[in-house]
C-alpha cells in the first residue's frame, strides 16, 4: 500500500510527538507550494514563464520571471495558515512577517524559491530548498534575530527538485525520506525511505572552470582526483556539474559523490557563494541526516551561527570520507 506524503507527516506526529500538528501543517502547505511550482515549470514557454525578468534581487543577482513566481507561490501559500511567524527568501532582502490579519505561530520558514535558475531556459532539473526554524523570543512580535539560528536548530529541511520527476525529500530529525509526486493522484508518495550515502565515492561535482581561483587544498583534493589509477586515491573518479545545487545533491543523496562550492580569490572577502541559511544549512543537515559530513572546509557547516539575513559560505558536503579529507587537507595541509 502506498504511503502519502500526508500519511506520514500524520505517522510522524502521532510517533511521540515527533512532530507538532502545526509543523505537520506547515510542510504540508510547503508541500502544496511546491506542486504549484512543478506545473509553472512544467508549462514552460507555453505558460510565459520563461526569459528574464529585468530585475535585480537582494544579491544583485538578475531574476527570472519562474525565480518571482516561485516566491509569491511560497508566501501567498504560507503566510495565512496560523503556524508561521515569519518567511525569509534568498529573493527578499528583509525579513516577510505574518499580516496581522492572520494568526500567527512559533515556526520561521526560509527558502530558495527556484535553486539553478541559469536552467530555467534550457530545461535541466531545478528545485525549491527550504528550511523551519523555531521562533526563539517570546512575545507576538519577530524580528530579523529571530532568524539568525545555527543550522542545529532546525525542525525540519528539505527540497523539491523538478525534473523528469517531481521529487521531494524531506527531513525531520528523523533520516531522510523521498517522494514522487504522482500527478494522476495529485500527491507525493514515499518511494525511499531512510535514505543513505555510500560513505565513500568516485564521483566529485565542481565547476572546473574556476579551478585558476581556488585555494590549495580544493586543488590538491582535485587533482588526486583526476591522478586517476596511477595517482595517491589509486582509483578513477568521474566529474558531475549540473550548476544546480538541488540537482547536484539529489545524485549525491542517490548514489553518493561529494558536491563542493568553495571559496576562491575572485571575491576573497566573501566567504563563499552559496547562502548559509537557504541553500547550506537545510542541505547539510538532509546530507547528514543521511549519513554523510558538510563542512566550510575547517569546521561542520551546521554549527555555524550566521550573523546576517544572506550570510554566504563555503560548501563541501556528500560522502563522509571524501568530506573528511577535505576538511584535512585544509586543517592539516602538511600532512
Amino acid at each position: 500500500m502506498s504511503v502519502s506524503l500526508s500519511r506520514y507527516l500524520v505517522e510522524k506526529q502521532r510517533a511521540k510527538g515527533h512532530i507538532t500538528p502545526e509543523l505537520r501543517l506547515l510542510l504540508e502547505v510547503v508541500a502544496r507550494a511546491c506542486k504549484g511550482i512543478s506545473h509553472a515549470v512544467t508549462k514552460g514557454a507555453l505558460g510565459g514563464v520563461l526569459g528574464s525578468a529585468h530585475s535585480e534581487n537582494v544579491q544583485g543577482e538578475v531574476q527570472k520571471k519562474l525565480d518571482i513566481i516561485a516566491n509569491e507561490v511560497l508566501i501567498e501559500a504560507n503566510e495565512w495558515g496560523g503556524h508561521l511567524a515569519a518567511m525569509a527568501s534568498e529573493e527578499m532582502e528583509e525579513i516577510h512577517v505574518v499580516p496581522n490579519r492572520y494568526p500567527q505561530g512559533e515556526y520561521l520558514l526560509l527558502f530558495d524559491p527556484l535553486d539553478g535558475s541559469s536552467n530555467i531556459d534550457v530545461n535541466v532539473s531545478i528545485g525549491t530548498i527550504f528550511s523551519v526554524l523555531k521562533k526563539t523570543s517570546t512575545g507576538s512580535e519577530v524580528c530579523t534575530q529571530d532568524f539568525l539560528q545555527s543550522g542545529r536548530n532546525q525542525v525540519a529541511a528539505g527540497y523539491c527538485v523538478y525534473g523528469p520527476q517531481t521529487t521531494l525529500v524531506l527531513t525531520v530529525g528523523d533520516g531522510v525520506e523521498m517522494f514522487t509526486l504522482d500527478k494522476e493522484q495529485g500527491s507525493f508518495i514515499l518511494t525511499h525511505e531512510n535514505v543513505q550515502i555510500p560513505h565513500e565515492t568516485q564521483e566529485f561535482a565542481i565547476n572546473m572552470s574556476n579551478m585558476r581561483h581556488w585555494d590549495a587544498p580544493v586543488k590538491r583534493y582535485v587533482d588526486e582526483c583526476l591522478a586517476g589509477t596511477e595517482g595517491v586515491r589509486g582509483k578513477n573518479f568521474n566529474m558531475r556539474w549540473i550548476a544546480s545545487m538541488v540537482a547536484d545533491v539529489h545524485r549525491i543523496l542517490t548514489r553518493g559523490g561529494v558536491f563542493m562550492y568553495p571559496w576562491d580569490k575572485r571575491e576573497p572577502h566573501k566567504p563563499g557563494k552559496l547562502r548559509l541559511m537557504y541553500e547550506a544549512n537545510p542541505m547539510s543537515w538532509l546530507v547528514e541526516q543521511a549519513g554523510g559530513a558538510s563542512t566550510n572546509g575547517v569546521k561542520p557547516i551546521l554549527d555555524i551561527t550566521p550573523t546576517s539575513l544572506h550570510e554566504r559560505v563555503s560548501v563541501v558536503l556528500g560522502s563522509k570520507a571524501e568530506v573528511d579529507r577535505i576538511t584535512a587537507y585544509h586543517t592539516h595541509p602538511e600532512h
